[in-house]
């Protein structure tokens, strides 16, 4: 198991926004997290990266106590996130930006960026990542005049180019066209395999997303699991119908089975590589 949480709990004064979360994610998984609004999502993930300390419970990454050492001692370990609002420096160029990603994997932020920017290693494993997520074409364009769904892009890159064992995304397709998020699904899965990523976590809205591009999908609510387990039975379960997908979609439920009616794939194929999605 490359990463487990036990018993978590995090309140925030007297709310409680995590109670008692416990999961596991195995090698070669694609994970989708899913709720309604204050489910405690972002908080799930905040806590998994180190950027929130939880009030109990523990977080092991790779079978070691990473509690409370901090998102930059995770990323050193192989773990990296993306987040829900764009985290991009607006006035460098998508290249600039994936070199700054590349001098941070490499440390050698001893140096002037200007000069490492010329360094061959780290332009090579910029283009590397601009290639991989279809943003090589652009990779002069400044971050802030790309369209929302490349911004998207360009913010999981960034993270790619850490050269992560798993990475955690919270709500990677937000704010984008269905066309877009699709297209972002798509980069996704191709770059996991092709990099050889562990496990992917992602926080996700979208429904079709989440039940469409995953092995597993776990249900928060108020705190707590819901549900987890494979897709197509995340998506049956009565009360994650209920509180999480919401009751207009229980329209399609089967009167004789009590089961959703199917609404296309179920789960992606994973690659021969064996790899996330």
């Amino acid at each position: 198991m490359i990463l487990e949480a036990r018993n978590v709990t995090k309140f925030y004064g007297s709310f409680r926004a995590l109670a008692g979360v416990s999961l596991g994610v195995e090698d070669g998984e694609c994970v989708s997290v899913i709720g309604p609004n204050g489910a405690g999502k972002s908080t799930l993930i905040n806590v998994l990266t180190g950027a929130l300390r939880p009030t109990s419970g523990s977080v092991r990454f790779k079978e070691r106590d990473v509690h409370g050492i901090g998102p930059a001692a995770l990323a050193r370990l192989g773990m990296a996130r993306s987040f829900q609002l764009v985290h991009i420096f607006p006035d460098l160029t998508v290249l600039e930006t994936l070199q700054a990603a590349v001098v941070s994997r490499l440390r050698r932020g001893a140096r002037l960026f200007s000069a490492l920017a010329r360094d061959r290693e780290v332009e090579e494993g910029a283009l590397e990542v601009a290639d991989l997520f279809r943003l090589a074409d652009k990779r002069h364009a400044v971050a802030r005049q790309l369209s929302q769904g490349d911004k998207k892009l360009l913010d999981v890159a960034s993270a790619f180019a850490l050269r992560p064992e798993i990475i955690l995304l919270d709500e990677p397709t937000s704010g984008v066209s269905t066309a877009d998020k699709t297209t972002i699904m798509e980069i996704l899965v191709t770059a996991s395999r092709r990099v050889g990523l562990r496990a992917i976590i992602q926080v996700e809205h979208d429904m079709d997303i989440a039940f469409g591009y995953s092995d597993r999908v776990i249900a928060l609510h108020e705190g707590k699991v819901l549900a987890d387990g494979p897709p197509a039975r995340v998506r049956a379960d009565r009360d994650v119908v209920d509180t999480v997908i919401g009751r207009t979609r229980a329209s399609h439920l089967d009167p004789r089975s009590g089961t959703l009616a199917p609404e296309g794939g179920e789960g992606r194929v994973r690659g021969e590589a064996g790899g996330p999605c």
